[in-house]
């Protein structure tokens, strides 16, 4: 039996299979002392400290893709496994940056709150189609490919930067994909953000990048810019993106993430052609369910002595 902490939720039958596995669930704790596992989503953060003070702990279950909230070094260094859920999420993912693509080319939200605030700005809110503009992708992974397939349905030519992709899987995807990230901003009036949080992507969509950006589409419509962003925050610099908003270099921008969360004080939210969404890309029915089995699967697999499949930190292993 082993000593399971789950800090963030996890779906009800989830937690339920890890008991009936024998294993011992505590919902919530603070301290993770005399836990052999955690299983975290993005509010808990596993920092070097907090790793420090769970020595018992050998492993580390991150119910979703990204890993930013765990100091991996301290965690390989402990000899702790790092594991995620990468494919559970995906198609609610890939659903609400479509949702905000939709809504930023035809002023969903602007046109809402105008609505509420007992304005009828039917003259004023003149949108555009996603069909024959470009569609560039920072980073095209599992979440910006399934995107990309639905995009280019409607008829949007697909670019992309991602210098970890072999450049087959984009051809099969039908998506260009370029060496310079430059490129894909200086091409495209749509931009989708689906990369991880690192040292190179930090700030990567700022005032540069956004300049480069042309408003005009591949089908010569004066249809403006757009910047969404489903993945980590911290890849957008919100002060340039508002700055960008402001001079009206950027139409409009769309985040589910922040670099500070909760962002309850960001200057962003009050634009009027900024509309976000609070770190809900994986918040369906459908995807918690299928994170949480994959979960407590991979947890019950574990302490029966297999390796789980979508290890992180692989220099344990060795």
């Amino acid at each position: 039996m082993a000593r399971i902490a789950v800090t963030d939720g996890m779906a009800d039958d989830a937690v339920s299979m890890l008991i009936e596995a024998g294993h011992e669930v505590d919902m919530g704790p603070v301290q993770l002392d005399g836990f052999d596992a955690v299983v975290i989503r993005s509010a808990t953060k596993m920092t070097s400290q907090a790793i420090a003070a769970a020595p018992s702990l050998q492993l580390i279950g991150r119910a979703g893709v990204g890993v930013d909230n765990i100091d991996l070094n301290a965690a390989t260094n402990a000899g702790i496994l790092v594991c995620n859920t990468p494919g559970s999420s995906t198609q609610s993912v890939v659903e609400l940056a479509l949702g905000h693509l939709l809504a930023s080319a035809r002023h969903i939200a602007t046109a809402d709150r105008d609505l509420r605030s007992g304005n009828w700005t039917k003259k004023i809110l003149k949108g555009t189609e996603l069909s024959g503009k470009r569609l560039g992708f920072i980073g095209f992974g599992r979440i910006a490919q399934g995107v990309g397939k639905i995009a280019g349905a409607f008829g949007m030519e697909l670019h992309a930067f991602d210098p970890y992709l072999p450049s087959h899987i984009a051809e099969e995807q039908g998506c260009l994909l370029h060496e310079d990230v430059n490129d894909v901003f200086r091409l495209c009036t749509h931009i989708t953000i689906h990369c991880n949080l690192t040292d190179e992507t930090h700030h990567l969509v700022n005032s540069d990048t956004l300049a480069l950006m042309p408003g005009i589409g591949a089908d010569g419509t004066t249809c403006g810019n757009h910047l969404v962003s489903c993945a980590r925050g911290g890849i957008v610099n919100e002060q340039d993106a508002l700055e960008a908003l402001e001079n009206g270099q950027l139409t409009s921008c769309a985040l589910d993430v922040f670099e500070v969360e909760p962002a309850e004080d960001n200057p962003i939210l009050q634009h009027t052609n900024f509309h976000g969404t609070p770190h809900i890309g994986a918040a369906t029915v459908e995807a918690q369910n299928r994170i949480g089995f994959e979960m407590a699967e991979l947890i019950i697999g574990f302490f029966n002595g297999d390796t789980p499949q979508s290890v992180v930190n692989r220099e344990v292993l060795n």
